[in-house]
């Protein structure tokens, strides 16, 4: 089906395009880089080109979308006040897309397109062809032009609102068939495990041949294993001749605390902190290996440190890939909270030198933050107060969410995270001691939230449960 459009006829299979906000402002970001579109080195002439570029919010990557009638918008650049134009009305592949005064012109329209996984398509009034990252290109400053509408993911492009307008609350995925959707009256015990189940700062991965592997703080990183999530056994240590690199920041111990683990592109990514208690001199290494199993891991390097001039503290990492196919590590405790960087997902390591606060207390008691997407939230796990202490630990995980993945997170009553906000999901109970340091594993059946605990003895043991949401959308262990 066509419609004309001032002489040029264009697609309309999006009949129910994202309906934006004009009085917001939005980061466009590409679905196969990642990246956000910008006025190319802050420009504010006319004429200055349209490029991506790592996303950092600045003003020259913030659109707002100016209403032209009939579902067309303009596309105004934050710090220049100047629309998205295609250069001369041109209607051919590969004009290029500059920004201009606002005439309100045909070849200044756009309409935004369905696409697969939430993303849009910007469709030109003038030519019907697609605002397009021009081959492909995956690079800092690689030209965005027009071209015929492929719905290629160098043609998709997710909004993410960045300020102003007046938020809506995006519709809740319901949870799996059978989920429970009412929290129980109290804190359930545990699951059932059994087998070697000491563990501290637990995180878990389902392989993709069956089975689990789990990786524990512990001498060069404990590795466990289970066929069923319920029995699990020693499987060794992910470094069995040690870590020499590691040993500047742990004072010579062995020890390499708080692991994450994930598995993406065929291989098994490993993010670990070294550090020494109550300092932040501290660093986070990423290591890779085929199989998980003991002695195949690759350290591949130092991924951010921190020294006791900076107000971060650089453990407790966790890895979240966005919608967008974009890699972000999250880490922290204590001091100014929890911090993020982007990554690089060809290499895991740090792409720029931004770094965003996402959750914090005033200097208190917080760490181990934890990402996960389900529908149009991200949810940011975190532990409030104090770990490993035995029996007298009164850590406790607490939940916030966000629809952008860089924040702001917000918890149940609204209260930032960056604020001291936090809402409990599970707390100390009965002979259940300083549950927290969690991961959250999506398997079959639904989300399970993974932890330590301390029993009456103090002795760290694995406790797993399994998540529910509200209907709010708001997570509990059952």
């Amino acid at each position: 089906m066509t419609v004309a459009a001032t002489g040029v006829a264009v697609s309309t299979r999006s009949a129910s395009a994202a309906v934006v906000d004009t009085s917001a402002w939005y980061v466009l970001t590409a679905r196969h880089s990642g990246k956000a579109l910008e006025v190319y080195d802050r420009a504010t002439t006319d004429g200055a080109r349209i490029a991506q570029w790592s996303r950092n919010d600045g003003a020259w990557q913030q659109w707002q979308f100016v209403d032209s009638g009939g579902g067309w918008y303009r596309l105004r650049a934050r710090h220049s006040g100047k629309v998205l134009d295609v250069r001369d009305s041109a209607t051919a592949d590969g004009a290029e897309v500059v920004q201009w005064a606002d005439r309100n012109a045909a070849n200044q329209h756009f309409r935004l397109a369905d696409s697969a996984g939430g993303h849009v398509r910007l469709i030109n009034r003038n030519s019907g062809k697609a605002l397009d990252v021009w081959e492909h290109s995956t690079a800092d400053g690689a030209r965005v032009s027009q071209f015929t509408d492929l719905d290629g993911a160098n043609q998709q492009w997710q909004l993410t609102r960045v300020a102003g307008g007046t938020p809506t609350t995006p519709p809740v995925t319901p949870a799996p068939t059978g989920t429970p959707t009412t929290p129980p009256a109290a804190y359930p015990p545990p699951g059932r495990v059994t087998g070697d189940v000491g563990v501290h700062d637990p995180a878990i991965v389902r392989r993709p041949g069956g089975g689990y592997l789990l990786a524990h703080t512990g001498d060069n990183i404990a590795l466990k294993t289970s066929a069923d999530r319920t029995a699990f056994r020693n499987a060794g240590v992910v470094f069995p001749g040690g870590a020499p690199w590691t040993t500047t920041y742990t004072e010579g111990s062995r020890s390499l605390w708080a692991p994450d683990l994930s598995y993406h592109n065929g291989r098994y990514w490993l993010y670990y902190s070294a550090s020494t208690f109550e300092s932040n001199r501290s660093a986070i290494f990423l290591a890779t290996s085929p199989t998980g199993e003991s002695g195949t891991w690759t350290d591949q390097g130092l991924v951010i440190d921190s020294r006791t001039s900076d107000n971060f503290n650089a453990i407790d990492p966790n890895l979240v890939v966005d919608a967008a196919g974009r890699w972000w590590l999250s880490f922290g405790s204590f001091w100014s909270g929890i911090k993020m960087i982007a990554l690089n997902p060809n290499t895991g390591k740090r792409a720029d030198g931004a770094l965003h606060a996402i959750a914090g207390r005033g200097g208190g008691a917080i760490e181990a933050p934890v990402i996960v997407q389900r529908g149009s939230y991200y949810y940011l796990w975190v532990s409030f107060d104090r770990c490993c202490q035995g029996a007298s630990s009164t850590y406790r995980i607490m939940v916030g969410r966000s629809t952008s993945v860089t924040g702001p997170y917000l918890d149940r009553n609204g209260t930032p995270m960056n604020s001291g906000g936090g809402t409990q999901v599970l707390a100390g109970h009965g002979s259940i001691h300083g549950p927290g340091h969690q991961a959250v594993l999506a398997d079959t059946g639904g989300d399970a939230l993974v932890y330590h605990y301390y029993a009456d003895n103090g002795a760290a043991l694995l406790g797993i449960n399994l998540v529910g949401y509200d209907p709010a959308g708001w997570p509990f262990v059952y």
